[in-house]
């Protein structure tokens, strides 16, 4: 009898982004320079797929908000916007479904101010049921001139709009210069796709704001800030083809978040969490590589590990600049001074952070970051599997989670085997390894019940990470100091240098009691998915 493929649900049923459908968007924007945008406006992929010709407008549009900026803490837009004779009122609300999809509401209006009357506010909750125009003033506004397209690729109808124009927020101004893509119809795939063809026409970079955040930045001032995780959303329904997507789209969300606090540098955090999203990504595609042994994933893998490791050597300073100084300096050593050694962190600092952010520009990290947008929508990691991963696909999460989440145990614990002989380099890959359990848990906790049991063996799992990670930050001080040993002869920086060598020598002994100590109480505890019915 010969065998059967197993059935998986089409795409185009389970994708989070597309088709959109009435009231909402889902646009990808692109940003270049006025030379790329008219290469672009003439690329290949676009003349041979226009269905029309195009259409040049001039936008004008002004944004308005209350004076606490009510609307954009909400990740909310409100503006009237005129194209030759027409004005159309627009409201667009904070992304939802996926990284590109906003909700928007949109009315005719007879001039360029407001009418929310116009706009069904009264199923919004508050601010926006509550808004009056008298409350609202004009923010900033907005010249462009737009070069529209309607292109069919890939399966979809996508309208592709050229934008250049000037945002102004008072005696403010910044230039755009911007590719936007926007779904008519189809699968959001396309979008990623369209945009990978155009990359090969020339460099531009995803845009992660969109014109109204641009513009109350300008007008208020600020940075983007980081953000945590995202919750994978999993359901006790879900098969694994459905893990594999929901966990791949929390952890693109993450990546994207923190993209432009990274860029920016003003905050550590930004690429803290960066890397910590490239990290979760990375443990998403082993937690799935032994069972769905996708080489679209594996790609992927190797992408987000590159950009990881460029963002690194930026990490490490920051921890030793504005923690590992700040701690010991609290200690109140006789006769140590760190005021040169701090000033000494801030050349190679900020070396580190030109390298982030050549990197987060580069041609590369846009490949990345659209290529993992187009296998998340087109659920590539079905195309080149064997029958055996295809049936995987379809059986219940809970199977996988628990098969993948007893693999990551089961290889903490080997190579913990006599964790008192461990040396550094082990302790440093039992620590990594104990990250990959524990962001794999993470991603998994929703398909269990969050009892006694789960939150006994997270809470164990880490405090031994902590303590772990107190041992390796040891290691890269030592790294740095030997950094900073070599390029400095001020005998401050050297006396500060030594007087920290010492105090860590002493808390590694102390560390070493506290290492055994949790890891004794963390190979006691039950995992939480033992035992739970399936």
């Amino acid at each position: 009898m010969p065998e059967q493929v197993p059935e998986i649900q089409p795409q185009d049923e389970m994708h989070p982004q597309g088709p959109a459908g009435p009231g909402y968007e889902i646009e990808l924007k692109l940003l270049t320079d006025s030379a790329t945008l008219q290469r672009l406006l003439v690329a290949p992929v676009i003349t041979r797929n226009a269905t029309s010709k195009g259409v040049v407008r001039r936008l004008e549009a002004t944004y308005f908000d209350t004076a606490d900026s009510a609307l954009a803490r909400r990740g909310a837009a409100l503006r009237v916007r005129r194209s030759g004779r027409q004005f159309v009122q627009t409201l667009k609300l904070a992304s939802q479904g996926g990284p590109l999809q906003r909700r928007e509401m949109e009315a005719r209006v007879p001039d360029m101010g407001l009418q929310l009357d116009a706009l069904p506010l009264a199923d919004l909750g508050a601010p926006f049921t509550t808004l009056a125009a008298a409350d609202l003033v004009p923010v900033f506004t907005t010249k462009i001139r737009r070069h529209t397209q309607l292109v069919a690729f890939g399966g979809a109808v996508i309208e592709v709009a050229f934008d250049e124009g000037m945002l102004n927020a008072g005696t403010k101004a910044e230039a755009v210069c911007e590719i936007e893509l926007e779904l008519k119809s189809g699968g959001a795939g396309a979008l990623y796709e369209l945009a990978l063809s155009l990359l090969e026409q020339g460099a531009f970079r995803i845009g992660f704001q969109s014109k109204a955040e641009r513009g109350y930045a300008l007008a208020f001032g600020g940075s983007p800030s980081a953000e945590k995780a995202f919750a994978t959303g999993l359901g006790p329904t879900d098969s694994t083809d459905d893990v594999v997507a929901k966990v791949l789209s929390a952890c693109q969300a993450h990546v994207m978040a923190n993209l432009m606090a990274a860029h920016h540098g003003q905050d550590p955090e930004g690429v803290h969490q960066l890397r910590v999203a490239l990290r979760r990504l990375r443990t998403a595609i082993a937690l799935f590589k032994k069972e769905v042994p996708a080489s679209a994933l594996q790609t992927l893998g190797l992408a987000a590990k590159r950009l990881a490791s460029a963002l690194g050597p930026a990490r490490n300073w920051d921890v030793f600049a504005t923690t590992t100084i700040a701690e010991i300096e609290r200690a109140n050593l006789p006769g140590i001074d760190f005021t040169e050694l701090r000033s000494a962190t801030v050349p190679p600092r900020a070396l580190s952070y030109q390298a982030v952010r050549a990197d987060l520009i580069d041609l590369e990290c846009t490949r990345f970051l659209l290529s993992l947008g187009r296998v998340i929508e087109r659920r590539s990691w079905r195309n080149d599997i064997g029958l055996d991963a295809l049936a995987v696909l379809t059986q219940p999460a809970r199977d996988f989670a628990g098969r993948g989440l007893t693999r990551l145990h089961r290889k903490a614990l080997k190579q913990g085997h006599n964790f008192r002989k461990l040396g550094p380099v082990a302790r440093h890959e039992l620590r990594l390894t104990l990250k990959k359990l524990r962001y794999g848990a993470e991603f998994l906790l929703p398909l269990y019940d969050r009892d006694g049991a789960a939150r006994k063996y997270l809470k164990r799992m880490s405090r031994l990470q902590d303590v772990l990670g107190t041992d390796n930050d040891i290691s890269t001080t030592q790294s740095l100091l030997r950094e900073m040993e070599d390029s400095t002869s001020n005998p401050q920086v050297h006396k500060a240098i030594g007087a920290i060598t010492g105090w860590q020598g002493r808390a590694r002994i102390e560390t070493a009691e506290a290492l055994r100590r949790t890891w004794r109480k963390f190979i006691d505890v039950e995992p939480f998915w033992h035992g739970q019915p399936g």
